[in-house]
């Protein structure tokens, strides 16, 4: 243990101190090499404004590099390998796309997918938009939002791992020590294996990005909701609106392009959800979901890089269309003001 924390310690000061040294050298060697005081003045006006031109790079210029190793490439890398069979190294055309289109196990996940899409973005939303409303009115506020907000910094496998507690599950005869299942016993219910129930254990799963996500989306729109002027929302009380009436056609009407940036956020982050489905079910009692199953081809069974590959880029391009969607919006809006 000491020695974790020693070598994550090492790495924060190294991290830190690189990027310091870098910033510092790449601008003092600048300075140096393009001096701005100059023998006379037409060197020194043309230093200036090569300095202009580069230094920006010098901050840019890591980023990057860092998003052509670990994003460009890997993108490229990947489109080559959904053309090639199980070693990656026979070219196979589209027969990869062909098989997923028609393989069950991932057309389910396609549905699972579409599901998680249809829920989970929109209850995050909706909770998070009538926790920001009823904490901005009480004293407490912050610290209910501050609560809600904390599953956030949870992992996503730390949360499921919670969850497994809630839904636990014991044998005839033992005592049930999962939330849910107590409560059932207790008013006489039947306990159930609750991730295994078919259907509806999707749900269940989806329970657990709600929680997480919640908090999330209830401080942005809190954040909007103080944005709205107090003259607006004064006027029509005046004119006799009540509390609901103000809630959907004042505040909802302008803080709508919050709402949409929070749903596609949330929406992108359901389309590569994966730690949930591989810590609860792993993916068994149809509960498997496209990350997943992209995992389990590209490095489970002998792993078959060119389906893995595949399933890889349909997942890429669900997301692609909302990630501009969402890009063009915040413009737009920037433009705006």
């Amino acid at each position: 243990m000491t020695a974790q924390i020693l070598y994550a310690f090492i790495t924060i000061i190294v991290g830190v101190g690189g990027c310091f040294g870098y910033f510092y050298g790449s601008n003092w060697l600048l300075d140096r090499v393009l001096p701005a005081d100059a023998s006379n003045d037409a060197s020194a006006v043309r230093n200036l404004k090569l300095q202009a031109m580069i230094r920006p790079w010098l901050f840019l210029g890591p980023a990057l590099l860092l998003l052509t190793v670990y994003l460009i490439y890997p993108v490229i890398e990947t489109i080559w390998l959904s053309f090639h069979g199980k070693a990656g190294e026979d070219f196979v055309g589209l027969s990869n796309y062909v098989w997923a289109f028609s393989d069950a196990q991932f057309r389910q996940s396609i549905f699972n997918n579409l599901m998680w899409l249809l829920v989970v973005p929109a209850a995050c939303t909706f909770f998070g938009l009538i926790i920001a409303v009823l904490t901005d009115r009480i004293w407490w506020g912050n610290l209910a939002r501050s609560l809600i907000f904390l599953p956030l910094a949870i992992s996503f496998v730390g949360a499921s791992v919670i969850w497994k507690f809630v839904y636990d599950y014991r044998g005839e005869g033992q005592e049930q020590i999962g939330i849910l299942n107590a409560i059932i016993t207790y008013f006489g219910g039947d306990p159930q294996v609750w991730i295994s129930l078919p259907f509806w254990n999707n749900f269940f799963l989806m329970v657990i990005l709600i929680w997480i996500q919640t908090g999330f989306a209830a401080v942005i729109l809190g954040a909007a909701l103080r944005g709205i002027p107090e003259d607006t929302l004064e006027a029509a009380t005046i004119d006799g609106a009540g509390p609901f009436k103000i809630f959907y056609r004042i505040m909802v009407p302008q803080i709508m392009g919050t709402i949409i940036v929070v749903w596609t956020t949330i929406t992108v982050l359901v389309l590569k959800v994966f730690d949930i489905v591989l810590t609860m079910t792993n993916g068994q009692w149809n509960t498997q979901v496209l990350a997943n199953l992209m995992f389990d081809w590209m490095f489970r069974g002998g792993g078959d890089f060119g389906r893995g590959a595949a399933i890889a880029i349909v997942i890429m391009i669900a997301v692609l269309p909302i990630m501009i969607w969402n890009i063009r919006q915040a413009n737009a809006e920037q433009g705006g003001h």
